[in-house]
């Protein structure tokens, strides 16, 4: 029994570290690259990109495994994403916004399980099938409106506490969230993937976890999204 539980242990400690290990390369280049609020030194970045180049290939050969766990899985996938949206911009940079480069989201860029994959199939076909909508506050799609990059990589073994930190700060966040008691003024985020919060009392529920609402059916309204490129001013 001793045995058996040591060999146990060895093998969670062996998938622990294998996993700190792929994504530890992409937390020393956000450290290196993006401040505290999520806004990215794509200057700095575009001059020295070895770091992010070699975490994408550490993730094209390290895919997640039929034994890994649903928040490995999860945390592969929203690091993959977040890293390859960098790269596209780094390929393109200098730009004002992403959607000045044709196709962002639709060009396929990492190959996986014989298929070769875009950010919209990172983000739609993987991650909001997973069926939590808190990564829509993870993902990054390098503009002002979006949520902020996490300036460290998610990680199994604490993606609940990051999704729910997350969740929290962007709600919070009055530059893109208004939320006063006879109006909610909210994300365009919200509006686009209604279907992953749910009808408009599971979405206040959601928001409530967040942010304590004074109303219980406010009127609901959206802000309009602002794609110039979250740089460091």
């Amino acid at each position: 029994m001793r045995i058996l539980s040591i060999i146990v242990f060895s093998i969670i400690s062996f998938n622990f570290l294998s996993e700190r290990s792929i994504h530890n390369r992409w937390s020393i280049e956000l450290l290196k690259f993006v401040d505290e609020n999520g806004q990215v030194d794509y200057v700095n970045w575009s001059k020295n990109r070895v770091g992010l180049d070699a975490y994408i290939s550490i993730l094209k050969k390290n895919h997640p495994k039929p034994h890994w766990t649903k928040n490995q899985i999860m945390s592969y996938w929203i690091n993959a994403y977040n890293a390859l949206t960098i790269k596209i911009i780094l390929d393109n940079y200098p730009v004002s916004s992403i959607k000045e480069i044709k196709n962002p989201w639709s060009k396929k860029i990492i190959n996986y399980d014989s298929n070769t994959y875009s950010l919209d199939d990172i983000e739609h076909s993987i991650l909001r099938k997973m069926g939590d909508p808190r990564i829509h506050f993870a993902i990054n799609c390098a503009s002002i409106s979006c949520p902020k990059l996490l300036n460290t990589a998610y990680l199994h073994h604490k993606i609940d506490y990051q999704l729910d930190k997350a969740a929290s700060h962007f709600i919070n966040n009055t530059d893109k969230n208004k939320i006063t008691k006879n109006e909610v003024i909210i994300s365009k985020i919200f509006f686009w993937f209604k279907k992953d919060f749910g009808n408009k009392n599971q979405l206040l529920n959601f928001i409530n976890k967040y942010k304590e609402l004074k109303n219980p059916n406010p009127k609901i309204k959206y802000h309009s999204y602002n794609w110039n490129l979250n740089i460091i001013q």
